[in-house]
């Protein structure tokens, strides 16, 4: 079975535009925060995280975009990993696989 292909996007403040944040990329659905990255208390990425299943893959822009401690990246990425979801990083062209790639 195929994964969807999930986006997460997030800035800073209500004001900023996330237009060119995942711009092109065919995604089955979006999660979208417009808050702070300090932690991992985001409405939407706690949705996301929740939402996603074996086979899926999250596409972020940057690593800033999911996490700004280093602590909070790897245990999104653990967690994400050990359920079977790919990660992939567009900036930084980084992915990473799970299970079921």
């Amino acid at each position: 079975m195929n994964g969807q292909q999930i986006g997460y996007i997030r800035v800073s403040t209500i004001d900023q535009n996330t237009d060119r944040q995942l711009h092109g990329i065919t995604l089955d659905k979006v999660f979208e925060d417009k808050c702070s990255g300090k932690d991992t208390n985001r409405p939407k990425l706690i949705e996301c995280l929740a939402y996603l299943r074996d086979g899926d893959i999250l596409h972020v822009h940057s690593i800033d975009r999911l996490a700004r401690s280093l602590r909070d990246l790897l245990n999104i990425v653990e967690d994400l990993l050990g359920r079977g979801v790919k990660i992939i990083f567009h900036k930084e062209g980084m992915e990473f696989a799970g299970s079921n790639p």
